[in-house]
């Protein structure tokens, strides 16, 4: 508490009158992206696996949240003491199997309540599908709004029931692509996106991390392409696509 106490004095001072210019300058929609980046940081490091990397990252995250905080204070709105009691109280209303004398066995048990104590606090009371941000990544956004749906029945039994739907939906892709409506591409793209989204929640692999990872792993072998075509003295503008491709399977065998 103390180190905690110091951080909200160093983030006072740095707001003061005679404080960081740039941090006095700062407002809650120019911090929006450094959250946002902050956050992504914290997940690249857990995915390395490098404990000292994820404290330094998840230190700048809570550095963004003491901001937010100051700057709701100066706006006499609340500060970072309400954001903790805030979701102490929420925790402990959401936990009474922890808490209280309620006995809940199973995980899914307890999500169950989670939800249900979300719709006495007022939460998704139109529709199961509210409260989901709408800034949130596309993938896990859509991850997140089939499961709410599944949780209300409407699924299907088994995995090959999505698949199919997949190949549905890549027929349509097709016929559209065949004739060339840019509109319909766009529409039936979206289509696929959604169903391997499905399959990606059947098989219990979030389509966010499983992106990512794969993104990362183009990108680790798109760079021994170029290191290779640096070897060789040549741009990959003079590479053939042959070239290219034996290089990529190099990096495939090297993991």
């Amino acid at each position: 508490m103390e180190e905690f106490s110091k951080l909200i004095e160093i983030m006072n001072s740095l707001r003061a009158e005679d404080g960081c210019p740039w941090d006095r300058e700062q407002t809650r929609e120019t911090l929006k992206p450094y959250l946002i980046e902050e956050t992504y940081e914290v997940i690249e490091a857990i995915e390395e696996g490098n404990p000292e990397a994820i404290k330094e990252e998840l230190g700048d995250l809570l550095f963004q949240i003491i901001f937010h905080c100051r700057i709701a204070s100066e706006r006499k709105e609340f500060d970072i003491s309400d954001v903790i009691a805030k979701i102490s109280e929420k925790m402990i209303g959401r936990h009474p199997h922890v808490f209280g004398g309620a006995e809940y066995k199973t995980s899914a048990e307890v999500l169950k309540q989670w939800e249900d104590r979300k719709k006495e606090e007022g939460k998704n009371r139109e529709s199961i599908l509210e409260g989901i941000p709408k800034e949130m990544p596309s993938l896990l956004k859509a991850h997140r709004i089939q499961s709410r749906a599944s949780k209300a029945g409407f699924d299907w039994n088994h995995i090959d029931g999505a698949l199919e739907k997949m190949e549905e939906e890549l027929h349509e892709f097709r016929k559209a692509l065949k004739a060339k409506n840019k509109h319909e591409i766009e529409d039936e793209m979206g289509d696929v996106f959604f169903c391997l989204v499905n399959l990606s929640r059947f098989t219990g692999v979030n389509p966010e991390d499983a992106l990512r990872k794969t993104i990362a792993k183009f990108i680790k072998r798109f760079k021994h392409i170029e290191m290779k075509a640096a070897e060789l003295g040549k741009s990959l503008s003079d590479m053939t696509i042959e070239e290219m491709d034996a290089f990529w399977d190099e990096a495939k065998k090297s993991k």
